[in-house]
């Protein structure tokens, strides 16, 4: 059981001892406080909300509970103004919480929360014969730590890239290559030469109208499965997906699903029909549409005057064949704010379709705008961040920092990516989701301050520590932790748990950044605080134990956001 877990049960029992046959109902963990300061305590329990249920002033309420508390090998208890404040067994503390991070380093903070369970989790959701760009970075890193997160509290995690693959712009994009391109130069190009083409065929339309006609035939094609045009379109889809494996295989992401919106074009019909025996298609102006007005939004749009499809019916059919699929407990959409309407339309429909398991499993992960350097990005304005370039340009400068800092180091190209790449992630999981972002290089890259290089360098120092220490025969003193220093990296070290459950709970991997940077904060502070590797031996192997335990959370955490953890820097 975790420290806080063991202070509520003491709450509790003291309750109990102290007030028997009184039910208060009261979740006594949820109500335990960490003090601002730790000479106040390392938890508070404040007994205001015990008034009422036990017709008594909270400082009497704290001082009955605190006569009832015996229990030395945990911790000791005070009541100050209403406030029962524990104050923790500082070598006890410090002993049962390292063997139980040391007893399966690599699993702590890992639950069981989620066994038996499936979460769908869609992220990237990049467009086809369009460039992977700095707007895709949230989604991408944020849907990653996601799936390791939901991983690591043992749930089955289905991650989707629900590709942008269906429109006109397609059939258009065929229409150029038959007139201007040619194999060898798409392979060759890539992206790029698709967007070129694509870009002259707007162009020219402007003064051919009859172009139009052409793409708009083409897309048709597509739809009723001429094996040219599908042959043209999956090699398209292939060549997009080539280019972006670069930037997947950079940031370690991988996806167990590529279906996207063509994919549930031919499931749509099902939609529509479902639709319209449950009475809920509604004509407007020749579209057909889902009223919501008794819902204050505006109508979900499900076929245009033309009967064609629009996203809000590929996701309705998306999200059905998902559930019937992979049976999920919850389906995640990493998607920007600015989408926020679409899925509580879509949301709703599903509800009223009679799908009430899109009430509580379906959920929109939002996340706020990106800017680059004060800018916002623009394809008009021309300000348009390439994520690969991106990275490329965050390991050059990386690798810049690491000749100036360590000239000595062997492997400088390795570790300039992986604190390159993991200052970029860093930099977007750093906050709260919602709020935008706006990256800067001086702070991504900064070693000094709160960044991933800065973690990352802790976890390099907590190595260097335990190779310059190598074997201790003696058992560990943790008597040698109990300094203010050492206690509160064992404290943060003690909630990690706590952290990876919340982050899971609110789909905020934040969280987890914020407590491994916590973490390196607190062990840096005691690092130069405390001499390591001097006095006597079992002090050493306990200070050395703690150095090990922190190495270790920290490795957990920047994996869990999807960061790498250098050896040596």
């Amino acid at each position: 059981m975790e420290i806080k877990a063991l202070i509520a049960q003491t709450v509790e029992e003291a309750v109990k001892k102290a007030f028997p046959g009184v039910e208060t109902g009261l979740s006594y963990e949820a109500l335990l406080e960490v003090p601002p300061d730790s000479k106040m305590g390392d938890f508070a329990f404040p007994c205001f909300r015990l008034s009422k249920a036990l017709r008594m002033a909270p400082p009497m309420i704290a001082l009955k509970l605190g006569e009832a508390i015996d229990k030395p090998e945990l911790c000791r208890a005070e009541n100050v103004n209403g406030y029962l404040n524990f104050f923790l067994n500082r070598e006890n503390f410090a002993r049962d919480t390292l063997q139980k991070v040391m007893a399966a380093p690599e699993k702590w903070g890992s639950g069981e929360e989620g066994r038996g369970k499936t979460a769908c989790v869609e992220y990237s959701s990049i467009n086809i014969a369009k460039r992977f760009h700095l707007g895709h970075l949230s989604t991408t890193v944020i849907g990653n730590s996601l799936k390791r997160i939901y991983d690591f509290q043992g749930w089955n995690t289905v991650s989707i890239n629900h590709l942008g693959d269906w429109g006109t712009q397609f059939g258009k994009m065929i229409a150029a290559y038959k007139r201007w391109g040619n194999k060898e130069e798409v392979e060759a190009g890539g992206v790029d030469e698709m967007t070129r083409l694509y870009v002259r065929f707007n162009q020219e339309a402007q003064d051919n109208a009859e172009l139009e006609d052409e793409g708009r035939a083409w897309f048709k094609k597509i739809e009723d499965g001429d094996p040219e045009a599908l042959e043209i379109f999956h090699w398209f889809k292939d060549v997009t997906l080539k280019d972006a494996m670069r930037v997947y295989d950079i940031l370690g992401v991988h996806f167990d699903s590529y279906a996207g919106e063509s994919f549930y074009a031919d499931k749509t019909d099902r939609i529509v029909r479902e639709l319209e025996e449950k009475n809920l298609l509604r004509e407007s102006d020749g579209a057909k549409i889902v009223d919501l007005s008794e819902y204050d939004m505006p109508p979900c749009l499900i076929l245009k005057s033309d009967g064609a499809t629009l996203y809000a019916t590929r996701d309705l059919a998306a999200a059905i064949y998902r559930k019937e699929t992979y049976h999920f407990d919850q389906s995640l959409y990493i998607v920007a704010y600015q989408q926020d309407l679409h899925f509580r339309q879509f949301f709703k429909v599903l509800e009223l379709m009679g799908y009430d398991w899109a009430r509580d499993q379906c959920k929109h992960v939002a996340f706020g705008m990106v800017s680059y350097e004060g800018q916002g990005l623009s394809t008009r304005k021309g300000v348009m961040i390439y994520l690969d370039e991106l990275l490329q340009k965050a390991q050059e400068k990386a690798l810049e920092i690491i000749r100036e800092k360590s000239p000595n180091l062997p492997n400088k190209e390795e570790v300039a990516r992986q604190v390159g790449v993991g200052a970029v992630v860093y930099a977007t999981l750093q906050n709260n989701r919602i709020k935008d972002i706006d990256f800067r290089w001086d702070r991504a890259l900064n070693f000094d301050g709160e960044t991933g290089p800065y973690v990352q360098y802790t976890f390099a120092r907590c190595g260097a520590v335990l190779r310059k220490a190598g074997e201790l025969d003696a058992a560990p003193d943790y008597g040698a932790l109990t300094d203010d220093e050492a206690q509160a990296v064992l404290r943060l070290l003690a909630r990690f748990p706590e952290d990876v459950r919340a982050a899971c709970r609110t789909n905020e991997p934040y969280m987890v950044t914020r407590a491994v940077t916590d973490i390196a904060k607190a062990y840096n502070k005691y690092y130069y605080e405390h001499r390591i590797l001097e006095g006597e031996a079992a002090a050493q192997a306990a200070r050395v134990q703690l150095t090990d335990a922190v190495r270790a959370v920290i490795k957990t955490g920047l994996y869990l956001i999807g960061m790498e953890a250098p050896e040596r820097m």
